[in-house]
């Protein structure tokens, strides 16, 4: 078995679109949008066949968690980079380009190198080996 894609709601697709393709090398297909349920979405694909979806609806609420706490469900996104090097490269370029780093870059307890840093919505990416 492996990971198909994993599917986050935005606000604002066109932003959250931008923003993965630009720091991970992402693939997107065209727009889809079904415009009798106010929804649209992006299919963008990494080198290894998973996929991310980025999908926005009208009816879908804003979330009004405070994203600096965790909490039950979702908890990352974990992007491999391939090297420690492009981990504290990317994530000096994402402080830089103003997106908040939440931790690292660090070796953990248990072995990983990765930083953790928030996308435009404040979802969380860890940004591995």
């Amino acid at each position: 078995m492996k990971l198909e894609h994993m599917a986050i709601w935005t606000r604002d697709i066109e932003v959250m679109r931008e923003f993965y393709l630009k720091y991970f090398d992402l693939v997107s297909n065209d727009k889809y949008s079904n415009e009798s349920k106010g929804y649209r979405s992006y299919f963008l694909s990494f080198d290894s066949g998973a996929r991310l979806e980025l999908m926005q609806k009208t009816s879908v609420e804003v979330s009004t968690r405070d994203y600096l706490k965790e909490f039950t469900g979702m908890a990352h996104l974990a992007i491999s980079v391939g090297s420690e090097e492009k981990v504290d490269s990317l994530t000096a370029r994402l402080k830089n380009d103003g997106f908040e780093v939440v931790d690292g870059p660090r070796k953990t307890g248990d072995g990983y190198y990765e930083s953790v840093v928030f996308d435009p919505e404040q979802n969380r990416i860890e940004i591995t080996v």
